[in-house]
This record gives C-alpha cells, sequence and structure tokens, in this order.
C-alpha cells in the first residue's frame, strides 16, 4: 500500500509500524485536538485503496469534514491513479469537504520515482492543499 494505514498509526499513536496488514474494509481511529482552544474529537477512517473495495469506500466520503488522498512516492502508479480517487471522493462528499494531497514515503528520497514538483502541480491543478 501507499502508508495510510501507517500514517493513521503515527497521527492516533504516536508509534510507527513498518509492516502493517493490508487494510481490508475500513479502519477506525481517533485522537484528541486543539483548534482554537476547543477540544476537538478527530474520527479518521482509513479506507482500502484496492479497487475492490471501491464501492464500500465511497460511502465513507459523505459527511466527512474532509480526506486525505495519499500516494508513494517511490511508485508511480499510486500517483497515476489520483484523478480517479479525486472524482470519486468529489462526487461521493459535499462541495465544501477539504481534501489534502500527500506524497507520503517521503524518507525513502534515494528510490523516489514521483518529483514533488509533480504532487504540487497536481494539488494546485486541483484546489488542494499539499504536503509531502
Amino acid at each position: 500500500g501507499v502508508g495510510k494505514s501507517c500514517l493513521l498509526l503515527q497521527f492516533t499513536d504516536k508509534r510507527f509500524q513498518p509492516v502493517h496488514d493490508l487494510t481490508i474494509g475500513v479502519e477506525f481511529g481517533a485522537r484528541m485536538v486543539n483548534i482554537d482552544g476547543k477540544q476537538i474529537k478527530l474520527q479518521i477512517w482509513d479506507t482500502a485503496g484496492q479497487e475492490s473495495f471501491r464501492s464500500i469506500t465511497r460511502s465513507y466520503y459523505r459527511g466527512a469534514a474532509g480526506a486525505l488522498l495519499v500516494y508513494d512516492i517511490t511508485r508511480r502508479e499510486t500517483f497515476n491513479h489520483l484523478t480517479s480517487w479525486l472524482e470519486d471522493a468529489r462526487q461521493h462528499s459535499s462541495s465544501n469537504m477539504v481534501i489534502m494531497l500527500i506524497g507520503n514515503k517521503s524518507d525513502l528520497e534515494s528510490r523516489r520515482d514521483v518529483k514533488r514538483e509533480e504532487g504540487e502541480a497536481f494539488a494546485r491543478e486541483h484546489g488542494l492543499i499539499f504536503m509531502e
């Protein structure tokens, strides 16, 4: 995978697990964050990235405040699928859902297959927030 489950674990439990089982369907995580002096509980859904789970994934866009589109900078094919995932997200969510593009695994710079500038350009073209 592209590392979505590892990102979730790092964000919710502050730990890195280099080997992770493939997500089947959806996994959930939560974390309390402070925004403008208010404690907010972020509920995060880690959805399976495989095509066979796409119909399940679509139902989780409804009601979501935001979405992270994640690709692996060492695997070009994951970047090439972004347009399809973005179309799905926009088609099945509210028009004000914030979408962020994440280029993951930037610690593997020597194996990079997608330039940072490509991610930045895709995000700019589609009105997304970008981060590696």
